[in-house]
């Protein structure tokens, strides 16, 4: 893979204006912050973040992959003052499950996630 930066834009912090990949593609579901018996970890943001991301890395390495093969990250929150306010507690949990690998990355406020109590779902796409 090798990140796209776009001299006409403004530098991307804590994401990459765009990935150019070649290979075979993952496709990894909205992962929430459930654990092996699916039951949510905590009620805390920054915690379901953190699980869901771990959930999506699963996956990943279950297709032979590592971080560095995530190409694009869609985060899903039920609340973006919430998101922003732990921004930093966020940012060291993704840093420890990802290093410095920042995908082409998007976030989105929703109304509400499929489960009752998730604040956040995460898919990605991987690329081996």
């Amino acid at each position: 893979m090798t990140i796209i930066t776009s001299k006409e834009l403004a530098p991307p912090r804590g994401y990459s204006h765009g990935v150019l990949a070649s290979g075979r593609l993952v496709f990894i579901a909205g992962q929430i912050g459930w654990n092996a018996a699916g039951q949510l970890v905590s009620d805390d943001f920054v915690e379901q973040f953190d699980q869901a991301l771990a959930n999506v890395l699963s996956v990943v390495r279950e297709a032979g992959g590592t971080a560095d093969s995530v190409a694009r990250l869609t985060i899903y929150v039920t609340d973006k003052a919430e998101y922003l306010a732990a921004q930093e507690s966020i940012g060291a949990r993704y840093r420890v499950r990802m290093g410095k690998h920042y995908p082409a990355m998007t976030l989105v406020e929703v109304s509400a996630l499929l489960e009752d109590g998730a604040k956040v779902e995460i898919e990605a796409t991987a690329v081996l």
